[in-house]
């Protein structure tokens, strides 16, 4: 059975000013670095670790200083808002609107589950008996959540107010 944790990047400049990143590169602000590697003694009995491959979640790991592999999977992306990609956060509502319904020349919340489940199938085969750690963004929590854990669906998860959390475990 593989265990799966799920992390959320560390802050960045754009979370403490309140632009949503989508898939631009973003950067880990100070109070970010500091969590970062918090992150990193907290989740020492890790076999692997995969990230996104946007520069926020590859410093989150760097920073955090794990020794075993780490592996960048651009299907672990935040959901790309298109034209949305920078702007205020609260351009991006309704989201519940976007479950099924592309960003404006990106992406729906529906296709990040997509390639969430594309990369969990690569993991169940290579990964098996392993403790996996993901760092990535708010979608893929989103959608591990739907696919791994309450079976929620996505327009009640989207919606639900943020509880940050050190973590949150699967097995599958």
């Amino acid at each position: 059975m593989t265990r799966l944790i799920y992390e959320t990047h560390s802050i960045t400049v754009d979370n403490e000013n309140g632009i949503a990143t989508g898939w631009l590169p973003g950067e880990l602000s100070a109070e970010g670095v500091h969590l970062a590697k918090e992150l990193g003694e907290r989740r020492r009995d890790v076999d692997v670790v995969f990230s996104s491959d946007l520069l926020r979640a590859v410093q989150t790991v760097e920073v955090a200083g794990f020794v075993v592999p780490h592996l960048q999977d651009w299907r672990l992306r935040e959901c790309n808002y298109g034209e949305l990609n920078g702007a205020p956060v609260d351009a991006l509502d309704p989201r519940i609107e976007r479950v099924h319904t592309p960003f404006p020349g990106g992406q729906s919340y529906a296709d990040v589950v997509e390639l969430t489940r594309s990369f969990l199938a690569d993991v169940k085969r290579w990964y098996a008996d392993a403790a996996v750690l993901v760092v990535a963004h708010s979608a893929n929590r989103w959608t591990l959540e739907h696919l791994l854990g309450s079976g929620r669906p996505l327009e009640e998860l989207i919606v639900a107010p943020f509880n940050w959390q050190p973590g949150w475990e699967y097995a599958y």
